[in-house]
């Protein structure tokens, strides 16, 4: 019986089409601007994301961090971020260490915060003037991750844009899911991101791609990023053989999200039909499924007796995320199996 992994859509594997492209892809020295197949990955991504230039980096987790150093100078600079967002809760406190940044937590309904909260955010931290730190930047994760994968509306986030361009402050876009809210919601990538001073595009989450994501900004902020990437170790040298894949995630399985959203959907359904489960359905607009059980360690034990893998979150959450190695049947495996551990 196959093994059921809804831990993350990081637990994809290429595909054989994939792994066609990948043993095909023309290469060259990146670092000398002559690895044709990462060139093309970095043209294309610029142009989706409404931006002039773009870079390839080896995770999402580096396209975080080498925007917020590019934008915030360590000193006492303030970033302005959702609750729970990954580069909060998964980058290993990075905007600290890297950019020296002071943070602050915008609330928000599901990470997603309003003009409103950004702007009492801003102007509600402190005396200002040479006491306070400095607001220099905001940051929006599109989808929310630990909100449960929750699409940002769009007026919502251009009231967040024009809030943050008049207080004079440089804007963000972790874009590690932003496909799915393309999908989702019908609004094109550029409409999300060309907006934002640097956004970001991830292939190894739904797109379904072993290694690899695109930070994207204007030409002189590429030029600078480059300058970051050569100095964490992110240059490489023949980046196509895994460029190729984000190339082929683009023709192949941008479209395809539309049935990890369904399949999500179908499980929160059946997940919120199951006693001791706290969980909206309504909620579920793509691949994530955030719910509650009363022992989320025991019940995550109990689930991997049976062949199936979630990922919890404190003492009582729970996360499941859809992807395209999951099919209708293991959907249905992971329901099944749901209902025996809690009966």
């Amino acid at each position: 019986m196959a093994f059921v992994n809804l831990y993350s859509d990081t637990q994809t594997r290429p595909t054989a089409g994939m792994r066609a492209a990948i043993a095909e892809a023309e290469v060259g020295d990146e670092q000398r601007g002559a690895d044709p197949t990462t060139c093309a990955l970095e043209e294309r991504v610029a142009a989706l994301l409404g931006h002039e230039a773009a870079v390839f980096l080896p995770s999402g987790t580096m396209c975080n961090e080498i925007a917020i150093r590019l934008h915030i100078r360590p000193g006492g600079e303030r970033l302005l971020i959702g609750r729970e967002t990954h580069t909060l809760i998964a980058e290993a406190g990075g905007p600290a260490q890297l950019s020296g940044a002071v943070i602050t937590e915008v609330d928000g309904d599901s990470g997603m915060f309003t003009a409103d909260a950004l702007e009492r955010a801003i102007h509600g931290s402190g005396p200002g003037g040479r006491y306070g730190p400095r607001e220099r930047l905001v940051s929006v994760e599109q989808t929310t991750n630990m909100g449960g994968g929750r699409v940002w509306p769009l007026e919502q986030v251009r009231a967040v844009l024009e809030v943050a361009r008049g207080a004079g402050l440089s804007t963000h876009l972790d874009g590690a899911r932003l496909m799915n809210a393309v999908v989702a919601s019908g609004v094109d990538a550029a409409a999300w991101a060309g907006d934002f001073d640097s956004a970001w595009l991830d292939f190894t989450k739904g797109l379904g791609a072993p290694v690899g994501a695109c930070l994207a900004g204007s030409a002189a902020f590429i030029e600078e990023a480059w300058r970051w990437k050569q100095m964490l170790g992110g240059a490489m040298r023949q980046s196509g053989i895994v460029a190729a894949a984000g190339l082929y995630a683009l023709d192949h399985h941008v479209e395809r999200l539309a049935d990890d959203h369904a399949r999500a959907k179908r499980l929160a359904e059946g997940l919120a039909a199951l006693p001791g489960v706290e969980l909206d359905p309504a909620t579920v607009e793509t691949n994530i499924v955030i719910f509650a059980v009363p022992d989320a360690a025991a019940f995550t034990a109990a689930l991997a007796a049976e062949d199936v893998e979630m990922s919890q979150f404190g003492p009582t959450r729970m996360r499941a995320v859809t992807h395209l190695d999951v099919d209708d049947e293991g959907i249905d495996r992971a329901l099944a199996a749901a209902a025996r551990v809690l009966d």
